[in-house]
């Protein structure tokens, strides 16, 4: 008896989705409940299970194409997963990529061609044991041997000039990319979008990390971070310059009583901005240990829709990359972000006398329609002033 396999639900107000990849092919054995395909929504990606457990039939829409909530997109021939066996089988794979058994999305499967490793010695850091393009790049080289056969490419090579070795490429953009650029490109049509900048001395905070970092650990099961630090400035910020943590809706203004702070992280598929909920309320333990799960998510490839959604500010730290300076694009519909960067030792002038000090850049990018230009520089230096002085943050100052 063949069973359709359909899209399932995607989340509030999602309707359609991207075919990622296939992760069981026609002839493969499947378990109830085996994700059998995966999706790519605006915001994240999505497993399609298995709905019985037998054997893979066909697949009626290619990788890239656009499906529909509910839309039939393959069948599985029901019964005892052994009836594999007798299934057609596929084509052999190339050597040391599909005959070891792991299933390879298509960019990860082109690059292990190209590196020549063998998957199958590769521990994957994605959901359910997935390889990612981080952890092969991560692999270490194979040593040379001799007379090996020529490896052939299970995927299409990309498209070069016989006459040269330039090359190019042509690759769908993910929906999640596509939908980046667009809620990015809108922010900038409908936002009056101003910069204003300010630099911090990270002594203080540097020297009291330094300090705490093994006890707080021990206590807390927990690295003692920098985004701490500056989600609890943004919050006793905030509260003195609420139009920072507010929307615009319609021609009102929508001012919230909490402060839910989206943090920009990067994952394999792209930035992602999961929201740390109730950041007002949070100790500087439980802001870190929150961080870290979203961040750990990111990574894997499984957060969900509903980490995803809400925010009322964001906080990008493009100095984890080494960025020394930029002008960060709101997070529509917030109507601020605060942008950090790298730290790195520079001269300047205390008390007369010229000291090297470690010094980071921030940028706070903001909707002038809501804020004004003397809100933002006050925010902005009221975030310097608590962590010049991190006692501030302490006596809510």
């Amino acid at each position: 008896m063949s069973i359709e396999v359909t899209v399932p639900m995607l989340g509030e107000s999602i309707t359609e989705a991207t075919l990622g990849e296939w992760l069981k092919k026609p002839g493969d054995a499947v378990k109830a409940d085996e994700p059998i395909a995966s999706l790519e929504t605006d915001k994240v990606s999505i497993d399609v299970p298995a709905p019985i457990a037998g054997v893979m039939g066909q697949q009626f829409v290619k990788v890239g194409d656009t499906v529909n909530v509910g839309a039939v997109i393959a069948s599985i021939e029901a019964g005892s997963a052994n009836a594999a066996v007798a299934a057609p089988q596929a084509p052999p794979a190339a050597p040391g990529v599909d005959a070891v058994g792991p299933t390879l999305s298509p960019s990860v499967r082109r690059l292990v061609l190209e590196k020549g490793v063998d998957p199958s010695s590769i521990k994957g850091t994605g959901k359910d044991g997935r390889l990612t393009k981080e952890d092969v790049m991560s692999a270490p080289a194979p040593t040379p041997a001799v007379a090996v056969p020529p490896v052939v490419s299970a995927v299409p090579a990309a498209a070069t000039v016989s006459t040269s070795d330039r090359r190019e490429e042509r690759v769908r953009m993910t929906r999640l990319r596509q939908t980046v650029a667009k809620r990015l490109k809108d922010a900038q049509n409908t936002a009056a979008m101003l910069t204003t900048f300010n630099d911090v001395d990270m002594s203080d905070v540097m020297g009291a990390r330094a300090r705490y970092r093994d006890s707080f650990e021990k206590k807390h099961g927990v690295r003692l971070g920098l985004m701490s630090f500056f989600t609890k400035a943004v919050v006793l910020a905030a509260k003195d310059i609420p139009a920072v943590n507010a929307r615009i809706d319609g021609d009102e203004i929508v001012y919230f009583d909490y402060l839910d702070v989206s943090v920009a992280v990067s994952a394999p598929s792209g930035l992602v901005v999961p929201v740390v909920r109730d950041a007002d309320k949070m100790s500087f333990a439980e802001i870190e240990r929150t961080i870290g799960e979203l961040g750990a998510k990111a990574k894997a490839g499984t957060l969900t829709m509903a980490d995803m959604q809400g925010g009322t500010f964001t906080i990008s730290n493009g100095g984890v990359f080494g960025g020394l300076m930029s002008t960060p694009i709101i997070n529509p519909p917030q109507s601020a972000v605060l942008g950090l960067h790298r730290i790195e030792d520079r001269p300047v002038v205390r008390d007369g006398q010229i000291v090297i000090r470690p010094m980071m850049y921030l940028a706070l990018s903001y909707d002038h329609r809501l804020i004004d230009g003397r809100e933002a520089v006050t925010f902005l230096k009221t975030v310097k002033e608590a962590i010049e002085d991190p006692t501030r943050l302490l006596i809510d100052l």
